[in-house]
């Protein structure tokens, strides 16, 4: 008999509403070096493998050869040699000339992290799913259910491991963000506690590169300003940060003091904007092919607005030269779209006023001002393209490739092209 079985789900739902209120008790969990905890127990166990990666000096690795070469997970031995998740897989080599590298295999990810959040929401109604490895859990109440906060984290824990090959990391406080520092502590298979009343002696040591939210930039400012652990950011004077780092100082002088007002929301909130972007395998450096690859981004940023059931009023486009220059630039519509074809002719028109003849290693699209999926286009009278013909028609194609896969319906112009259809 499972821990299903003996509590279900509702349970836990009443247990939240009748305790009225309460202290709260949130958890994050996080998968331990997720992409490679999980090409590792696929090797194990499904393809019948004799080395587990997670033990050798081993990470999971873009292609090299695309220009997507960078590392998006590590091995703890791995780590010893310096290898750190996002730098180049040369640099990576160059630390550890006998690393294994795996390729990364999404569709494997996605079904592992469906397995790993649907044992999460056993044990509670309340779950955030934070990215695909991890999530918050507000456990507030539970205690009837699955005892004290450490117990319950425990549980969780074992089961994830028992159930399905791979290790997770509890962190557990009064709030998200305390939780998540929790959570990153001594690794892999661990729970911790970081309660308000242990930030100094547990947290305020740490450099302040450790704190969440704060990046490599942040990190540099700050070290110049004498603030070298989270206990120097917790002391420091507020409107001191906020004259360096407007908005963003009062919220990391928040986090290092343990404050946060943020909530678990199980509901994830509604887009604000809807994009993709590639970097492509080779340098661009004519119109036609650039357009191309606008066309794929636009299929797949098309797809998912009309998935999403709403509707883009302002498109922008993005292009990274091959010296690593940025521009982007953008325009509002005259009628919000999630016509593939209407995407693709502004992200061109678009491309058209920003490039300059730079050869181009990445392009992308993005949208925002979303919109309801209402057709409320504004009648047009020099425009005589049938939007309702266009519409049924990237409908059919949504069913057929929702039905047979992706790669079922592909445009002719991509037919002998070295460019993805729907790039990204």
């Amino acid at each position: 008999m499972t821990i299903k079985h003996l509590f279900p789900d509702n349970r836990c739902r009443e247990a939240n509403i009748s305790l009225g209120k309460r202290k709260s008790v949130i958890f994050h969990i996080d998968v331990n070096s997720a992409y490679l905890s999980w090409e590792a127990v696929y090797r194990l166990h499904h393809l019948g493998g004799h080395t587990d990666l997670r033990e050798e000096v081993s990470a999971v690795g873009g292609d090299a050869a695309l220009r997507h070469g960078i590392i998006l997970a590590k091995s703890v031995p791995a780590k010893r040699y310096g290898i750190q998740t996002g730098e180049t897989i040369v640099e990576a080599l160059r630390k550890c000339p006998e690393l294994i590298l795996v390729p990364p295999n999404y569709d494997l990810y996605e079904k592992c992290s469906e397995a790993f959040m649907d044992i999460v929401r056993k044990y509670s109604p309340d779950v955030e799913q934070y990215s695909v490895d991890e999530a918050f859990v507000d456990m507030s109440g539970t205690e009837e259910l699955w005892g004290d906060p450490k117990s319950a984290a425990a549980l969780i824990k074992d089961e994830i491991r028992d159930a399905l090959g791979f290790t997770v990391n509890i962190g557990i406080s009064e709030n998200k963000v305390l939780a998540k520092m929790a959570s990153d502590f001594q690794k892999p298979d661990k729970v911790h506690t970081l309660w308000k009343n242990e930030i100094q002696e547990k947290m305020w040591g740490l450099p302040i590169s450790n704190l969440f939210f704060v990046g490599r930039a942040t990190t540099k400012k700050l070290l110049n300003l004498g603030i070298q652990t989270i206990g120097n950011l917790a002391c420091a004077d507020p409107a001191l940060l906020k004259a360096h780092f407007k908005k963003h100082g009062e919220v990391i002088w928040a986090f290092a003091n343990g404050k946060d007002v943020s909530v678990v929301q199980s509901e994830p909130p509604a887009n604000k904007g809807y994009g993709n972007s590639t970097t492509i395998a080779f340098d661009v450096t004519d119109a036609p092919a650039a357009k191309l690859v606008l066309l794929a981004l636009a299929e797949t940023v098309g797809t998912r607005l009309r998935e999403a059931k709403v509707r883009a009023e302002v498109i922008a486009v993005g292009i990274k030269s091959a010296d690593f220059r940025y521009t982007s630039h953008q325009m509002t519509l005259r009628n919000a779209t999630d016509i593939t074809s209407e995407i693709h002719k502004y992200a061109c028109r678009l491309f058209e006023e920003l490039w300059d003849g730079a050869p181009i290693r990445h392009l992308g699209i993005h949208t925002s001002r979303i919109r309801d999926g209402a057709d409320m286009r504004q009648i047009d009278m020099f425009d005589d393209t049938d939007y309702e013909k266009l519409e049924q028609r990237d409908a059919a194609v949504d069913r057929i490739r929702r039905r047979f896969g992706i790669d079922s319906v592909k445009r002719a112009a991509f037919i002998e092209s070295p460019i993805d259809h729907m790039s990204g």
